[in-house]
């Protein structure tokens, strides 16, 4: 397997961390410098670790990750959307401006393991083709991060737009991403 074949995988691994990372730049209004290398951090490096615990984890865990894969993302990006929603619609109704959200670690934690367990059955490929897992991550983690870098940068631009109706439209995009990890 080539770099364009492993650039390709890593643009669909990165995907929902894009759309995480987006919703992110949508509803987190005070983000600072440390928020922004955290979001990097942390997605590319969850999508760099996953592919290796894949990589050497090989078939002792494959058929637990793909059985309850998921359901984890659901249960996951579902309750973290969820609350978005309906915190969303109160302040629609109440005109309220959407209170100052802050991104927490615990949060960036639970969303990069949402959108990277998809890469652990990419591991777990790459073991079994035979592909230098080093070179192959590094390529997926450099990806990840200019795909979420952008994706921020995006996310703040419609937030500033659509105001308090970014909450809901941002946890939706979170409860969509669940869902299809499910189906």
């Amino acid at each position: 397997m080539g770099f364009v074949e492993v650039a390709l995988i890593g643009v669909g691994l990165a995907m929902d961390a894009v759309a995480v990372s987006m919703t992110n730049g949508m509803i987190y209004k005070n983000l600072k410098s440390a928020d922004y290398i955290g979001m990097l951090a942390f997605f590319a490096g969850f999508q760099m670790l996953m592919p290796i615990i894949g990589y050497y984890a090989g078939n002792l865990f494959a058929g637990i990750m793909s059985a309850w894969s998921g359901l984890v993302i659901l249960l996951i990006l579902g309750i973290i959307g969820g609350k978005m929603i309906k915190e969303g619609i109160v302040h629609l109704r109440e005109h309220q401006l959407p209170r100052n959200r802050v991104l927490t670690l615990g949060i960036l934690v639970f969303q990069a393991i949402a959108t990277s367990i998809d890469a652990l059955a990419v591991g777990l490929g790459f073991s079994f083709l035979g592909v230098p897992i080093g070179a192959a991550v590094t390529e997926i983690g450099i990806i990840t991060a200019v795909m979420v870098a952008a994706a921020i940068f995006i996310g703040r631009r419609f937030g500033d737009l659509l105001g308090s109706k970014a909450e809901i439209l941002g946890g939706t995009i979170l409860v969509i991403i669940g869902i299809k990890a499910i189906l």
